[in-house]
């Protein structure tokens, strides 16, 4: 049976506060010989004072990629290329309407698809926060000739055999049971700063109604909580490979990020190697909070080789 696919009217995105980028969309299989368009961000420096480098900034749950708004120019302006794409079923990407389409499974394959099939992309750097992260990831195991470094913040790749948390508890009850469910509600709630109207209206901006939020609504059902979950053994195996890799890898760690802290020790003591840097006065959106310090430790430890 088709997909059914809802697309964010684009006046909902006109006059965005910050977030200037022209938009570019590849289309790719939904899985079920279908289509789905997704959008990304692309953003390039000067031929005379590109680097050669290639940022990869993935976004997680229920943000899109105006999350680096601010992140994004600072880095094409030090010779970067930056690319954000949208995650099916956020921000100007295609969103299913029949939250079972939703797997761990297919948003990697979709994922997979727009960055290396698609956009053909190679010797990445990957920026990821949260699901970008548990998604990032797993590309990073199966793929690791892909990527040149990483920069991984407030994120992890759980393999359900750990009991969650009191508050990923609290976390899936409320993805579920708010009605409505505002994204910019979960984003203010994330951060130490409180948001702009303006940018509240942004992060809502992709969901005019609940049809187009049942991506956001299934994303934190796909967290491996038990060893039986779906994507338990897959991400076991992705450790395996996490564990061996010689790559430069930093944890940005948000001093006030209380949601995915379990992050900051599974990564930094499992990737030889790995460095970390403190976000001061950042909550699990600190790129949100402090997205000029976050932009800076990014450049530095890219121009760091």
């Amino acid at each position: 049976m088709t997909i059914e696919v809802r697309r964010t009217p684009d006046a909902r995105f006109d006059g965005l506060r910050d977030y200037p980028f022209e938009p570019h969309y590849v289309d790719i299989d939904a899985g079920d010989g279908s289509g789905l368009r997704v959008h990304y961000v692309d953003e390039q420096p000067d031929p005379a004072a590109a680097s050669g480098e290639t940022v990869l900034l993935l976004h997680g749950e229920p943000t899109w990629s105006y999350l680096y708004r601010h992140v994004i120019p600072p880095l094409v302006a030090a010779g970067h290329r930056c690319i954000a794409p949208d995650l099916v079923g956020f921000g100007k990407s295609d969103k299913p309407a029949d939250r079972f389409d939703y797997t761990y499974q297919s948003h990697l394959d979709w994922l997979r698809q727009v960055v290396f099939d698609r956009l053909e992309l190679s010797d990445v750097t990957m920026v990821c926060h949260d699901w970008g992260g548990l998604l990032g990831l797993r590309l990073l195991a199966e793929h690791p000739d892909r990527f040149r470094r990483v920069v991984a913040t407030s994120t992890s790749m759980p393999t359900g055999d750990r009991e969650p948390s009191a508050l990923l508890s609290i976390w899936l009850q409320l993805s579920q049971r708010s009605n409505p469910f505002v994204a910019s509600q979960v984003v203010d709630r994330g951060t130490v700063t409180e948001l702009d109207p303006a940018v509240r209206a942004a992060y809502d901006a992709p969901f005019p109604d609940e049809s187009y939020l049942q991506g956001a609504r299934q994303f934190p059902l796909l967290i491996p909580l038990t060893p039986y979950d779906d994507a338990t053994v897959p991400n076991r195996k992705a450790w395996s490979v996490l564990r061996t890799l010689s790559i430069p890898f930093l944890y940005v760690h948000a001093d006030h990020d209380f949601g995915v802290g379990e992050g900051r020790a599974t990564l930094g003591e499992a990737i030889p190697g790995a460095q970390e840097a403190i976000l001061e006065n950042a909550g699990h959106f600190g790129i949100e909070d402090r997205s000029a310090e976050f932009a800076a430790v990014v450049a530095e430890f890219v121009g760091a080789e």
